[in-house]
């Protein structure tokens, strides 16, 4: 069953901040296979102008991920997560993430598509510090595959 295309520009809430700290970059940075040292230690970041380390650029993907989370999650909009899987991710930066941002997501729906019987789920999530300053907008997309006929 198609998605309702009335849901197209509800925006919700935003989440509670989520607090960026510096064993969380370094781990998701070690994770990845990011040796970039901007990423795990002080004194490089120093160097190249910021006040402490900085996150990699996918590392905001884990909060906005989250916040989409509640687009998903919407009873009203009736998605069977269960069939969803993830179509693809972009970020646009203002500034990169820092160690001690309190981050917050407000997400939107942007577009709902039906594709070969698969529903394509656009989520904008705008993430601000804690003084509202703009950090980053993620864009997800994920596509709900159609039900398999009996």
């Amino acid at each position: 069953m198609a998605l309702d295309q009335s849901f197209v520009g509800r925006t919700y809430p935003p989440t509670e901040p989520y607090e960026v700290g510096r064993e969380k970059i370094r781990e998701f940075a070690e994770a990845v296979g990011e040796a970039n040292p901007v990423y795990t230690d002080p004194e490089a970041a120093k160097a190249f102008g910021h006040p402490d380390v900085i996150a990699p650029p996918t590392f905001v993907f884990a909060i906005t991920y989250r916040a989409a989370g509640e687009v998903v999650q919407d009873p009203q909009l009736g998605l069977d997560f269960s069939r969803v899987v993830h179509g693809s991710q972009k970020f646009a930066y203002t500034r990169p993430v820092r160690v001690g941002d309190r981050l917050s997501v407000t997400s939107t729906i942007e577009g709902i598509k039906s594709l070969a019987g698969n529903d394509v789920l656009d989520i904008r999530g705008e993430v601000h510090d804690e003084a509202g300053e703009h950090v980053v907008t993620a864009w997800t997309k994920l596509v709900a595959r159609a039900a398999e006929e009996a």
